[in-house]
């Protein structure tokens, strides 16, 4: 089966079929939202579902209390992204959280025409009004907090304050978990949802088993983000802006979205040494000379509501699990554990939630659950592929970024700035790319002949305007 007929099966909405694998208690490690979706998929197949999770889980939601950061998510007050894609999920998952997250308060995008995209300075179409329709808005932990009371609200579900620190491992299966202070956690079947820095290939190799290559591509991104109050009906809702490196012309990121409380949420990043600081005169100034006019008419009309936060992230990393000969049994990873991107494309929390997906493709496929899940990892590598290819696409233009490259860069590079080209002017175009760039569709889709003839046509007609004019 093509990896693009695989992803259409894996993005899908429609509810789960097919038997239940049957399990006594399952250990989810890791309480994000990859850790929160996992415990969700499982609690349809195992009689228990324990969430081990460092930060107080049920101590997190205070009643009346806006939700705040976690302490073990150091990047969660900044801006995140839920992708169409995602939405879709957490619908598909959770019936009526849609309803459920503007009533508590998070605002729903208007028409597409108020949301802005600038390239390189020039004010691009909007993504296909089809694609973006109804998107949510809102912080991450906001968001997060609603999918943990779904999930803790779950008759199997409960949770442990501690930390895995090892595994046991019996038979070539998992058969439990050693946590921080010597105490232990029988288990059926382990999702590792730890995060970028999961511990699991040392974990494994304690026991014999090989560790999972590991794949390291460095950005260098550092970003910075401001609250700021937004009035009950703005022009403009919310901006992005990319700009692509160039001579004299270094490589930056930004954008501001609507957020629960009456508020934006603005993010604005540079790479290498191009960081921004904490500073509000500093993140003013360079709103103002780095970004699009609504950048600076937002932090200069719009009142503060948080100080500046940074965050620093060196690398996007994954790691391999279907090139193992070895691995244990009842056993797998989800999340960042498996992939961590550049946070600049907003692919990660979707990506957890297509893991869910998978995890649950796995769980009704009829598995032999005492043989490695080899067809979850094939699987969630086909989410990971899609993701590392849109993403790893611009990172690799940049010029401190020095590979690693794929086979068939240099072609899919210039194919690609042909579709960029003409979903400018192509309404075709730009909904097939607004389609694999919020993850609906695999990157695949932009190969199809007819997209990429239109493309070429409109790039051959901007080369006669310009031979004509010159």
């Amino acid at each position: 089966m093509s990896a693009q007929r695989q992803f259409a099966q894996i993005t899908s909405v429609a509810p789960a079929t097919g038997p239940r694998a049957a399990l006594g208690r399952a250990v989810v490690l890791g309480g994000s939202i990859a850790g929160l979706m996992a415990a969700r998929v499982l609690s349809e197949h195992a009689d228990e579902v324990v969430i081990v999770e460092p930060d107080d889980l049920v101590a997190l939601d205070v009643p009346g209390a806006p939700p705040v950061p976690r302490p073990g998510v150091p990047q969660g007050g900044h801006v995140h992204a839920l992708l169409p894609a995602g939405q879709a999920q957490l619908a598909r998952w959770f019936p009526g959280f849609t309803e459920d997250a503007v009533r508590a308060g998070a605002p729903v995008r208007p028409h597409a025409s108020r949301f802005v995209f600038y390239l390189d300075g020039a004010r691009r179409p909007p993504a296909d009004p089809g694609v973006q329709a109804e998107s949510l808005s809102s912080s991450r932990p906001f968001l997060e907090a609603l999918i943990r009371h779904r999930v803790l609200a779950l008759p199997a579900v409960t949770t442990r304050t501690g930390r895995a620190a090892g595994l046991l491992i019996e038979g070539g299966r998992v058969t439990g978990v050693r946590l921080t202070g010597g105490g232990t956690l029988d288990a059926d079947f382990v999702v590792d949802a730890t995060g970028r820095s999961s511990r699991l290939g040392d974990w494994v190799a304690a026991h014999g088993f090989p560790k999972p290559a590991t794949q390291r591509m460095g950005i260098a991104l550092t970003y910075a983000t401001a609250l700021f109050h937004r009035p009950p009906e703005p022009d403009v809702w919310g901006t992005i802006a990319v700009t692509t490196p160039a001579p004299g012309r270094p490589a930056r990121q930004g954008g501001f979205t609507p957020i629960e409380g009456g508020r934006w949420t603005m993010l604005i990043a540079g790479y290498g040494d191009d960081r921004p600081g904490r500073d509000r005169e500093d993140y003013r100034r360079r709103c103002e000379r780095d970004f699009p006019p609504e950048f600076a008419h937002v932090v200069n009309t719009a009142g503060w509501a948080s100080d500046v936060a940074t965050y620093h992230q060196a690398d996007s990393r994954r790691r391999d699990f279907t090139g193992l000969e070895r691995f244990p049994a009842r056993l797998v990873a989800a999340g960042d554990a498996l992939a961590s991107f550049n946070p600049a494309y907003g692919q990660g929390m979707t990506s957890a939630l297509l893991h869910a997906s998978c995890l649950s493709r796995y769980l009704r496929g009829r598995p032999d659950l005492d043989r490695p899940a080899r067809t979850y990892f094939a699987e969630t590598r086909v989410v990971v592929d899609a993701a590392w290819q849109t993403s790893t696409a611009a990172d690799l233009a940049l010029p401190h970024v020095d590979g690693p490259y794929p086979r068939g860069y240099r072609l899919r590079r210039w194919a690609g700035g042909l579709i960029s080209a003409a979903a400018a002017h192509d309404p075709v175009v730009n909904r097939g790319l607004s389609r694999v760039t919020t993850m609906i569709d695999h990157p695949a889709a932009l190969s199809r002949p007819g997209l990429l003839l239109r493309a070429a046509r409109h790039a051959l007609r901007d080369r006669q305007v310009r031979a004509r004019s010159s």
